[in-house]
């Protein structure tokens, strides 16, 4: 009777291939999935509490198989891993142009001021208007904190506000004589910036809220680098 090997019996035995639920996921993977998540709560697909949900679970996501069923019931654009080949055709988009460096201070007197377009946008800005108005659009910004506080001074005149629909709006204006008005809405997406508006409207006013089908594309959690 033969005996037994003793070497193959204490051979190490290789490893068996991990299933590609098991695999761990990358920073760019979960954005994937987090830029779906926030396209299906700008569809109506979820409402707010299901998509702050999904987008918590994505962000802490550790392997595939946590990532797939946060989109599973979710039509079209079907969620896939694979890696294109090196040779692929890469889809290119036509380069942005580099955003401005503004003043962070907008004044109008007896006149009108804007900013708008691809600007950078810092944490604090300054709006006066005397007599004239101010126009302050964000849906287009490349913002460079995860804050920005506005503060406004109208006198006679008007500040008009507008930002992506998918950053928090927050405000604490006073009217006397007029009116301030911040639509306040605190996004879904819990790394989303914070706009503030704040100050006073004497004889004037100020209007404060999001626009509609305008999303911030760069997103500060990025930008930032945090977790």
């Amino acid at each position: 009777m033969t005996k037994p090997d003793a070497k193959a019996e204490t051979a190490p035995r290789p490893h068996a291939p991990v299933a590609e639920a098991e695999l761990r996921v990358s920073d760019a993977d979960r954005e994937k999935v987090a830029e779906l998540l926030r396209d299906a709560y700008a569809e109506g697909r979820l409402d707010a509490d299901e998509h702050a949900e999904r987008i918590e679970a994505a962000y802490a996501a550790k392997t595939f198989g946590d990532l797939v069923p946060l989109t599973r019931d979710l039509p079209a654009r079907p969620l896939s891993f694979e890696k294109q080949p090196l040779d692929a055709p890469q889809a290119t988009r036509p380069p942005q142009p580099p955003a401005r460096q503004e003043s962070p201070t907008v004044v109008a007197v007896f006149g009108g001021a804007s900013r708008k377009g691809r600007w950078r946008v810092g944490s604090h800005l300054s709006a006066f208007a005397a007599f004239g108005g101010v126009e302050i659009d964000l849906t287009d910004a490349v913002f460079e904190s995860p804050e920005v506080e506005i503060t406004v001074t109208a006198i006679f005149g008007g500040v008009e506000v507008r930002v992506p629909e998918n950053v928090s709006l927050q405000g604490s204006g006073v009217g006397i004589f007029g009116g301030f008005d911040v639509r306040e809405q605190t996004a879904a997406d819990p790394y989303a910036p914070v706009v503030r508006v704040k100050g006073l409207a004497l004889f004037g006013g100020c209007e404060a809220k999001p626009r509609r089908g305008k999303k911030l594309k760069e997103w500060v959690r990025r930008q930032l680098g945090a977790d």
